[in-house]
């Protein structure tokens, strides 16, 4: 039996047995991580995703490696069935690109949370995790490049995102009522801008430092002086290096917290901010062609870390230019591998 682990305010660490758990959205990036994260703390995984495993970005020969759809009522209570812990992942979802086209597609996976949270209550699981978005807030807390940070109370009055954020709020109110009519304890992030190596680099769903970093690297491997960008590179985020999100997990997980809480850095950067790093990185300096009419979200988007500090004694704390040196790397490798450079 193993545990996870939070830290109090006052430093303590409080532990929860953690023997057997699910992770939903396994094939993905995010969950790809988390499996093998807890399975180096001893835990047994099973591991779930829609995809064939061959399509999988991550896949241990140690976990339970099962293909389900639980979006379903059965698929879900296969899932669920024989764990004390669920980690509910699976979504419908890729970078601004993808979820400004698919609005219907990203509210479809509420059924996900519909039917895992039922499953969990009907077959006693001891705690239930569902990782939400920034997404759930306001454009009106977003809408200049130097906003101030979101705080957990600023998704109300309810205006997120349409589509993906919308459902993202409404599945946190659902978890909200599982644990306060059936007692089914549930936490709840809202991850912001998670990237690291192992993650979507192309294909349509990858996310601004993964589009990036791709391009970068298709630029140096090819000698081409020209780098698009999204927007017009004012607008800033922060973004969440993979371990961070993996970390602050566990740790809401653990703790006796059941209120939402941001799960993000609060190192505010622009998009020409980030490509400057990345150019630093790569060490190559390219002409900026800026895509004013694509799809680029909001104009600013920051974590506020107070609660999380105050309630878990943590935040995230890798800085940027460290988990970029990691992502780009491992993206250029796999584009080299394929050219033969």
């Amino acid at each position: 039996m193993t545990a996870s682990r939070a830290t109090t305010p006052a430093g303590e660490i409080v532990t929860r047995p953690m023997r057997r758990a699910v992770v939903t959205g396994a094939g993905g990036f995010i969950g790809g991580h988390l499996v093998r994260r807890l399975e180096r703390e001893g835990v047994v995984v099973r591991a779930v995703d829609t995809k064939p495993t061959a399509e999988w970005q991550q896949r241990s020969d140690t976990a339970e490696n099962c293909i389900l759809d639980v979006g379903t009522d059965a698929g879900a209570m296969g899932a669920v069935d024989g764990v004390d812990t669920v980690f509910n992942l699976a979504a419908d979802m890729g970078g601004i690109g993808f979820i400004e086209k698919n609005r219907a597609r990203c509210m479809l996976s509420v059924l996900t949370s519909v039917h895992m949270l039922r499953a969990a209550e009907r077959l006693g699981v001891e705690r239930y995790f569902y990782s939400s978005s920034a997404c759930v807030y306001a454009a009106v807390h977003q809408d200049r490049p130097d906003v101030v940070g979101l705080r957990e109370e600023d998704a109300y009055p309810a205006m997120p995102e349409e589509g993906y954020g919308w459902e993202k709020l409404f599945s946190e109110r659902l978890c909200r009522q599982f644990e306060a009519d059936f007692g089914l304890a549930t936490r709840v992030a809202r991850y912001h801008n998670v990237y690291g190596p192992e993650g979507t680099f192309e294909g349509g769903r990858e996310k601004a430092p993964a589009a990036l970093c791709r391009k970068i690297a298709a630029a140096k491997l090819c000698g081409s002086p020209v780098l698009e960008v999204w927007g017009d590179g004012r607008q800033t985020r922060s973004f969440t290096y993979i371990d961070d999100c993996i970390e602050g997990t566990l740790r809401i997980v653990a703790s006796d917290v059941a209120e939402p809480l941001n799960l993000g850095s609060d190192q505010l950067v622009s998009i020409d901010r980030l490509v400057d790093i990345l150019e630093g990185i790569a060490g190559v300096r390219l002409e900026r062609r800026y895509i004013t009419d694509a799809a680029q979200g909001v104009r600013g988007r920051n974590s506020d870390n107070t609660r999380i500090n105050d309630l878990l004694g943590w935040a995230p704390s890798i800085r940027l230019e460290v988990g970029l040196e990691r992502t780009y790397r491992w993206v250029y490798d796999q584009l080299a591998a394929r050219s033969g450079g």
